[in-house]
């Protein structure tokens, strides 16, 4: 249906056309408050029967509800301090002003007196046919190629813009090269660190290694080994008498076992201990060899291996750099193609739903006490034959205001009542293709009057049959039409 709200000029009639537009997430200031208030508070309450894009937004985002029965609905609660800082709740859940602008725009199109305004600029008439003829796919398609397209060419710019590169594939051979000499894994360096250490206290090594032998196990003066022997053979004398001493002797000869054991492993450890200054002196030379490579290339010695692996992958580039320009050429060539085709069913999609859009509006127009005026939804092709994100072509929104005249760009009609004409017919011509279930229209109808107001009130009327549309009006003509 459509609601009228009408009255004197400062009785509040486009108060509820400003709330509205603090709900759908606009900035606001502490001006807004009643003096001497320490709040504003602001909710507006809908049901979603007829809104499926704003319900599916609410579950996307799980902040959908149910009302009586399984209606779902919503409500959109904003409330602004004295101080200027402001809150916001969907659903009684605290939400970003972003998030309440996202789902707004799914419930609410406001429209005002100065809307038309944004149909002087030529990018925001695009928009609006795009929209109009639903181009969403096909707009998609013709970015992702354009995207591609800019990728590949600046991928071939860095490489040309490398120009002779042999000097670096010089420079980082010889680099490479004195790094893949070296044993650089973690486990080497690790290992040699260990062999550093045990060459660095050799000395000490074998004179505890000996020691523990002696002490152990020794055949000169007394050891462990014998030491153990005496004990079993004195309790295995008396074991008769009493049996748990049988487990005492279990329990050394295990013991004896172990020191066994461990007389055969010191042994071994004695034998690989060298006192050999040349060995220590090769192992700390390597060590040298690894921090003064470290320094070259400022990195840690842990880290030379991830150097080494990147001079690797750098030459790797470098040297297919040729090979991989020729096949950059192809692939460009490529993805030029696949824009055009993109491109090329996007410009159809647009040419049908231009003319479409022309001949409603036209119709409009007349219909709003221009007759004979015409309206048309000019195409022009870019001149560049460069992949563009928008697409191939341009738009200009044309106008011939009465019979016989040649049509101008909409920009350069100078009538403002004709301008607010037009705007309306486009707008009334477009939002019949519209998603969103509520439109606001705050005094639209200006600088119009007569038998046109009573038309421009009967196609509110009309839209209002398929959407709750709100109208804020001085004419009576218009108000006459309101269903409330």
């Amino acid at each position: 249906g459509l609601t009228v709200i009408s009255g004197e000029t400062g009785a509040g009639k486009s108060l509820l056309v400003d709330a509205l537009g603090l709900l759908s997430g606009l900035r606001a200031d502490s001006g807004v408050v009643r003096h001497g208030a320490d709040r504003a508070e602001l909710v507006a309450d809908f049901t979603l029967d007829d809104a499926p894009l704003a319900a599916a937004w609410l579950r996307d985002n799980e902040l959908d509800e149910t009302g009586d029965g399984e209606t779902p609905v919503c409500q959109i609660r904003r409330v602004i301090r004295a101080d200027g800082g402001s809150r916001a709740w969907i659903n009684g859940r605290p939400v970003t002003l972003g998030q309440l602008g996202e789902l707004a725009g799914r419930l609410v199109e406001i429209h005002g007196q100065h809307e038309h305004q944004a149909l002087m600029s030529r990018a925001s008439q695009l928009g609006l046919l795009d929209a109009y003829g639903r181009h969403d796919a096909p707009l998609a398609a013709v970015e992702a190629a354009a995207q591609q397209w800019s990728a590949l060419l600046r991928e071939r710019d860095t490489l040309s813009a490398q120009g002779d590169v042999s000097d670096r594939i010089g420079w980082l051979e010889h680099q490479h090269a004195e790094l893949e000499r070296e044993v650089l894994e973690a486990e080497a360096l690790a290992k040699l660190l260990s062999d550093h250490r045990r060459h660095a206290h050799a000395a000490g090594l074998i004179a505890a290694c000996e020691s523990a032998f002696a002490r152990l196990g020794g055949d000169e003066g007394p050891s462990l080994t014998r030491l153990v022997q005496q004990v079993r053979g004195e309790l295995q004398r008396v074991a008769e008498h009493e049996p748990r001493l049988n487990d005492v002797d279990a329990m050394l000869d295990n013991a004896a076992i172990q020191i066994d054991e461990a007389l055969t492993l010191l042994d071994r450890v004695r034998d690989d201990l060298d006192l050999d200054p040349s060995a220590f002196e090769q192992i700390e030379n390597k060590i040298g060899r690894l921090h003064e490579l470290a320094r070259k290339h400022r990195v840690a010695p842990e880290q030379l291996p991830a150097a080494r692996d990147g001079m690797a992958g750098e030459l790797e580039l470098l040297r297919s750099a040729g090979d991989r320009l020729q096949v950059l050429d192809g692939e460009i060539q490529s993805a030029r193609a696949q824009w055009r085709r993109a491109a090329d069913t996007l410009g159809q999609a647009r040419r049908t739903a231009a003319k479409t859009l022309s001949d409603t509006t036209s119709v409009l127009i007349g219909e709003l006490g221009m007759g004979g005026g015409r309206f048309d939804v000019a195409l022009e092709p870019l001149e560049e034959d460069r992949p563009d994100p928008q697409g191939g072509e341009r738009v200009e929104f044309l106008v011939a205001a009465n019979p016989g005249q040649p049509a101008r760009p909409l920009r350069k009609v100078a009538s403002g009542g004709e301008l607010s004409r037009i705007s309306l017919a486009i707008e009334v011509a477009a939002f019949g293709m519209d998603a969103v279930a509520t439109m606001v229209f705050d005094e639209v109808d200006s600088g119009i009057g007569g038998a046109v107001a009573e038309i421009v009130g009967q196609k509110l009327r009309a839209l209002g049959a398929s959407r709750q549309v709100l109208c804020v009006t001085h004419l009576a003509q218009v108000a006459a039409q309101g269903h409330a």
